[in-house]
């Protein structure tokens, strides 16, 4: 009987335990976003000094990492393919002039600088996201597409193409192959890349209203009406394929995506803000990002929320709240975009003179509990505004920006408290336990 009474309590205990381990453990959280976009368009960030020398690239992509680390952020948005090319090395885009100063020369000693930042960053604790632009091919029009190598995608296939009214070249969205092709692109990361953060495109899409497509519509626009809902859909179907792949290869990738602020605006969409211009994205760029939204298509949005507070126009604390009831009851997180670069622009005025702006923003988003973080454009701005790298870096520092966790807010859950409770009881516990099998 004895025997029978110390098994009986041995397995008690072990179940006590396991639930009261369970009970002891904090809630699962998700840390709040706290990012930057690094550019290589025009060399705005990475590389600064473009080149092929290794030891120049690694400098350069270690003084990035050491300052985002230090500053207290935990995420960089890597541009790698700036326009149809690529900052790693690819099967399918060349070599980015932005990285090397020539499309298609690689750097030297075999330097891959995308491994090199997933690296870095994870040495250092931070996530690491590639940044693509699907269909941007020139941004320095004719000059730039004559200097494209004759292996260019673009090159290969100017059936793919459009030159648009700006003078630069974009890759077709309506044409199934050209969606293929950023979905390969895509793929290739992914496998080359199975430790990478993400994947996030930002706002450019179709370029314009008047892009030259009408052929295209003609050949694979049946069952629409209007060319604008067929462009829409064109987004879409990629968005949705991209979901379906990155999470078919690696369920744990982060697909988001960064939108124009302005969705639409009220006057024209009753769905919209009630805002009055901004280039809307969903009349501009054909991007519904509701639409990916309310399918599920993407992990993440985060919208470029680059006015201030009280704009007449644009007011930033009016977005703000329609992005949150966007993502409302959906599993999609909302980031905000936040302009760092306009605090030192001469042209926007006193407002955005220095980092007083930008701080109000982050600390009204702490009311806001849709906003799960910001991610900063750029990472040259955190030095090209003074006071700003330590107007943040304070702020990341100090404030009571606690991570949004599982469990709703007002939900009386007390980890610190439930833990303490939790050990005294066991304590208690055990020491019944171990009178009885005496």
């Amino acid at each position: 009987m004895k025997h029978r009474l110390r098994a009986f309590a041995l397995l008690l205990s072990l179940a006590l335990l396991l639930n009261l381990t369970a009970l002891a453990a904090p809630a699962p959280s998700d840390a709040a976003m706290r990012g930057v976009w690094v550019s290589s368009v025009y060399n705005l960030d990475y590389p600064k000094t473009p080149g092929t020398d290794a030891a120049s690239l690694r400098r350069q992509a270690d003084a990035i990492l050491d300052g985002a680390e230090s500053m207290g952020l935990n995420a960089i948005f890597l541009q790698v393919r700036p326009s149809a090319d690529a900052l790693y090395p690819s099967g399918i885009f060349p070599w980015s002039k932005y990285l090397t100063g020539s499309c298609g020369a690689a750097p030297t000693d075999g330097f891959d600088p995308l491994r090199y930042f997933i690296d870095g960053a994870h040495a250092r604790g931070l996530a690491l996201h590639a940044w693509l632009n699907p269909y941007r091919i020139t941004k320095g029009k004719d000059a730039e597409w004559g200097a494209l190598p004759a292996s260019h995608p673009a090159k290969q296939h100017p059936e793919y193409t459009v030159k648009y009214t700006d003078g630069n070249y974009y890759f077709n969205p309506g044409l199934p192959a050209v969606r293929q092709l950023v979905e390969d692109g895509v793929s290739e990361i992914l496998d080359k890349y199975p430790d990478i953060d993400g994947i996030h495109f930002d706002d450019y899409f179709y370029p314009g209203q008047d892009f030259d497509d009408a052929a295209t519509f003609a050949q694979y626009g049946g069952g629409f009406s209007d060319i604008g809902d067929w462009r829409r859909e064109n987004v879409n179907i990629l968005v949705r394929e991209l979901d379906a792949l990155i999470h078919r290869k690696n369920p744990a990738i982060q697909f988001g995506i960064s939108p124009s602020g302005v969705w639409a605006n009220k006057a024209d969409n009753p769905r919209g803000s009630d805002t009055r211009g901004g280039n809307p994205s969903y009349s501009k760029a054909y991007a519904d990002t509701l639409a990916w939204i309310s399918e599920g298509t993407v992990d993440y949005v985060c919208p470029q929320l680059y006015w201030y507070m009280g704009q007449s126009a644009a007011d930033y604390t009016v977005l703000t709240k329609w992005w949150s009831d966007a993502v409302k009851g959906s599993d999609v997180k909302l980031y905000i975009g936040e302009a760092a670069y306009k605090c030192d622009d001469p042209e926007q005025g006193d407002v955005w003179k220095g980092s007083a702006e930008l701080l109000r923003h982050l600390g009204y988003c702490e009311t806001q509990p849709g906003v799960g973080g910001h991610i900063f454009f750029r990472y040259g701005s955190f030095d090209e505004v003074p006071g700003l790298r330590a107007a943040l870096t304070g702020y990341y520092a100090t404030a009571a920006n606690t991570p949004a966790t599982d469990t709703p807010p007002g939900s009386g859950f007390d980890a610190a408290g439930d833990a303490a409770r939790a050990a005294g009881f066991l304590q208690t516990f055990l020491l019944f336990l171990q009178a009885v099998i005496r």
